[in-house]
């Protein structure tokens, strides 16, 4: 009711709405979040939001920015996985990608600062076929892997689609040769 007062429009019918860094701090994503049927961007950044939930009524979201909360997990993504491209997710707790493979759509995944560790959690990334963009500066496995060198040559094999890794596009060999 707030954010339809400041907005001047019904947040059901709204395409993007900004709860960013909200005093008290936002930390449930509660089911008022269903009504949004028209919203194509929804941004929770900067609050204290533990867990992603009640997203099924956002049937048209595309981007999600949950940056700078207390996120330990991808599950709740569910309900937007046949429609989110992009899922600005920096910032949080996440050490496991378990959960990331529903999202079919995404293209772009920016998750800085967070503790991904291991190779095999990053295999999982290539479950999603559409990803060209992805960020992850500030995570154990990208400062260990960057220190000897050989992080964006792996992340380059390992996820052949790729077209820009932690804000450096991707130039492959075989472009070179066509260009």
């Amino acid at each position: 009711a707030a954010w339809e007062q400041k907005a001047g429009e019904k947040a059901a019918e709204a395409e993007e709405i900004k709860l960013l860094c909200q005093i008290p701090s936002i930390e449930k994503m509660d089911a008022s979040l269903s009504t949004l049927t028209n919203c194509k961007k929804l941004s929770l950044s900067t609050n204290a939001i533990e867990k992603i939930t009640n997203l099924n009524g956002l049937k048209s979201l595309k981007i999600l920015s949950l940056g700078r909360n207390n996120i330990k997990s991808f599950s709740g993504l569910e309900p937007v996985g046949d429609t989110l491209e992009e899922l600005w997710i920096s910032y949080n707790l996440i050490e496991k990608m378990k959960g990331i493979g529903v999202l079919k759509k995404l293209q772009v995944l920016f998750m800085s600062n967070n503790q991904v560790k291991d190779w095999s959690e990053l295999q999982k990334l290539s479950e999603l076929p559409c990803l060209v963009d992805l960020n992850m500066v500030s995570n154990p496995i990208e400062e260990k892997h960057s220190l000897d060198n050989t992080w964006r040559a792996e992340i380059e094999k390992k996820l052949v689609k790729l077209k820009k890794l932690d804000g450096i596009p991707i130039v492959r060999q075989d472009e070179e040769d066509e260009g």
